[in-house]
């Protein structure tokens, strides 16, 4: 592995543990401290799915934005992703199949699609993530779901548009979970040890919504305080997401359009408003109501 790839790449959720398998081409650690990822001592790139099964000490490697942002010593090697024959994309009448090494700048590339209204929420979510358009190019939006931040905007994006995650187990077997139950915490998922996102498919009946983004946060350029999104869909429902307000998404489901004050009381009377450095529970609970209040207004 060069030392500009070592730089580059590598993703993984925490709940991605070790399983087994081989261990090949050991790179060479970065001088100078380039890398935080000082123990990896082993690399290989996975082509088919026996690949994926980990040996003690490594971690699937795809988008890299947050990998290598962070010491991670007990990390000893790595199992490259995008070495694996996945279209990032695949569009069909059931909707959309976004894969699990899809960067979030081939999302944004795809093109409007007749009759999906939706499509848009995916730019404006990548509008809320504090990062930039390079980061865009790198990370993934499989992987930005499965870090489950509880400010994570593709995660927002993907729960309002009610997609399912095609999980592999280490087994051999599938199983698929809606996006917006993964995580069950900020940072933490129900993905069992070995356990990797194939893909996120998003049905077209989503897609074809109206949707809005609401964010606000206590610096201009900070991270998000909170992030409400909602769908208005043909038949009259409608679906409001609360996330980096609440520590894993906050889904509200109603059969005909509310008003915006009993949306704004349902999202205030929800759990799990936290208090950090970048907002208060109080502030986070008000703002939150706030915000979806909006979202009704523009919607109905």
């Amino acid at each position: 592995m060069t030392d500009q790839h070592s730089r580059r790449r590598g993703w993984l959720p925490d709940a991605l543990a070790p399983a087994s398998g081989i261990v090949t081409d050991a790179p060479k650690p970065l001088e100078g401290g380039e890398m935080d990822l000082t123990a990896v001592a082993a690399y290989r790139r996975a082509t088919t799915r026996q690949d994926l099964a980990l040996s003690p000490g490594e971690r699937f490697l795809a988008g890299g934005t947050w990998l290598f942002s962070e010491p991670n010593r007990d990390i000893t090697g790595l199992v490259d992703l995008s070495t694996m024959p996945w279209a990032p994309l695949e569009v069909s009448q059931d909707g959309l199949r976004i894969g699990a090494t899809c960067t979030i700048a081939q999302l944004l590339e795809l093109p409007a699609h007749l009759g999906w209204r939706a499509q848009p929420l995916f730019e404006d979510a990548a509008n809320a993530l504090l990062a930039s358009f390079k980061i865009w190019n790198e990370a993934t939006v499989v992987g930005n779901v499965c870090r489950a931040y509880a400010a994570a905007a593709m995660l927002a994006a993907c729960a309002t548009l009610d997609g399912v995650a095609e999980i592999w187990e280490p087994g051999g077997g599938t199983r698929h979970e809606p996006v917006a139950s993964l995580p069950t915490g900020n940072g933490t998922t129900s993905l069992a040890h070995g356990e990797a996102v194939r893909a996120i498919d998003i049905p077209s009946r989503a897609l074809e919504g109206r949707t809005a983004l609401r964010k606000i946060a206590l610096a201009e350029l900070g991270r998000s305080g909170a992030v409400v999104t909602g769908r208005a869909d043909a038949d009259g429902s409608f679906t409001i997401v609360v996330t980096a307000a609440t520590l894993k998404p906050t889904v509200l489901r109603y059969p005909i359009p509310p008003s915006p004050a009993r949306v704004a009381d349902d999202v205030r009377a929800s759990d799990g408003f936290y208090t950090d450095a970048l907002g208060s529970e109080d502030w986070r609970r008000h703002v939150a109501g706030v915000l979806a209040a909006e979202i009704v207004e523009e919607l109905s």
